[in-house]
């Protein structure tokens, strides 16, 4: 009978792909200044050779588990998995595994599975959650590298990677004034959310700037198409004329496209709607389709799960660091050139 065949070693991946063993040891661990090029290059003659790390010899050898633990409120995953995916990103290159773990509130349960990360020696902890609020530090003291995504820590030497709400909001308010809205409503979720007083504030603040006040004063309700669809109902009774909408969430938006098409209102011919989230679930099942601020959550991922990596090799980012928005256009503020009869 013939031989079975070895498995491929780190000098295989090397040899093929024509780089010294430490420098394809880096490539697969995600350490070192590499070219992107080179790490592809390894990457890529790995996977031809079906290497597999031995992870056990890997923490030997330096110390780490290669996994990192994710604790978050987000029941749903609204927020949560879009911030996974960004941190599987970051840390895929580095064969390092993700624990996801839901506190669903519970400061109890939260404590349990911070217990119980620690107890699996993992590297690194990223804290999330659905709320962007600062929320009190998940431990002190702790004996490894913790980076708050999305939500931030009350202690400002914690290190945070949050969306600059406030400037999304700004986006927003900018877009329409440049569509020539000038009448401008304003519709969100419940005043005591963080995240509706700061795009709220935001965009008051925005629209005085250019010498404006609000079409009628907020309106302040739950983050649902259903109050969306009971705010215009307000808004016709008590606003005046106004010429847009500024929604402070998606689902928010898409009631308010709702209720004005259901009024005879034309979106976004004679009411233009902009909503926050981008979330593609809602604003692609608009109609029409929605203009949104996106807050990259994959991105908050990314940028959360480098910082952790690069305090995990004792290089600590502390304090926020506070990442721009992008808004979206589409049809519910302005009619694409592609789509208007030929001149």
């Amino acid at each position: 009978m013939g031989k079975s065949a070895r498995p491929a070693t780190i000098s295989d991946v090397a040899a093929l792909a024509g780089v010294s063993v430490g420098t394809a040891s880096k490539a697969l661990n995600g350490r070192g200044s590499l070219r992107a090029e080179t790490r592809q290059r390894v990457q890529a003659a790995a996977e031809q050779l079906g290497f597999q790390a031995n992870a056990a010899a890997r923490t030997l050898s330096s110390g780490r588990t290669y996994t990192v633990g994710m604790i978050t409120t987000d029941t749903i995953g609204r927020f949560s998995i879009p911030l996974l995916i960004g941190v599987e990103d970051a840390l895929g290159a580095g064969r390092m595994s993700v624990f996801l773990c839901d506190g669903r509130d519970d400061p109890i349960r939260e404590q349990y599975y911070l217990k119980t990360l620690l107890s699996r020696r993992v590297d690194g902890i990223i804290v999330t959650g659905r709320h962007a609020r600062p929320r009190p530090p998940i431990g002190s003291g702790l004996p490894v590298p913790v980076v708050y995504a999305f939500v931030s820590s009350t202690d400002p030497e914690d290190c945070s990677v949050v969306a600059d709400e406030a400037g999304g909001a700004r986006k927003a308010i900018d877009h329409l004034l440049a569509v020539g809205r000038r009448r401008i409503a304003h519709v969100t979720g419940p005043e005591h959310h963080h995240s509706a007083v700061v795009r709220s504030s935001a965009a008051i603040e925005q629209l005085a700037e250019a010498g404006l006040q609000p079409a009628g004063p907020p309106l302040f309700g739950e983050w649902s198409e259903a109050w969306g669809r009971r705010a215009v109902g307000m808004l016709l009774a008590t606003a005046g004329e106004f010429d847009a909408v500024f929604c402070g969430s998606d689902q928010v938006a898409r009631g308010v496209t709702d209720a004005l098409r259901a009024a005879g209102r034309r979106v976004p011919e004679d009411v233009a709607v902009v909503g926050f989230d981008n979330w593609d679930v809602m604003v692609l099942g608009c109609q029409p389709p929605l203009t949104s601020v996106d807050m990259n959550l994959e991105g908050l991922g990314r940028a959360a799960a480098d910082l952790l990596l690069t305090a995990i090799n004792g290089e600590p980012s502390p304090g926020p660091h506070v990442r721009p928005c992008r808004l979206v256009v589409r049809e519910s503020t302005t009619v694409p050139v592609d789509s208007q009869p030929a001149g």
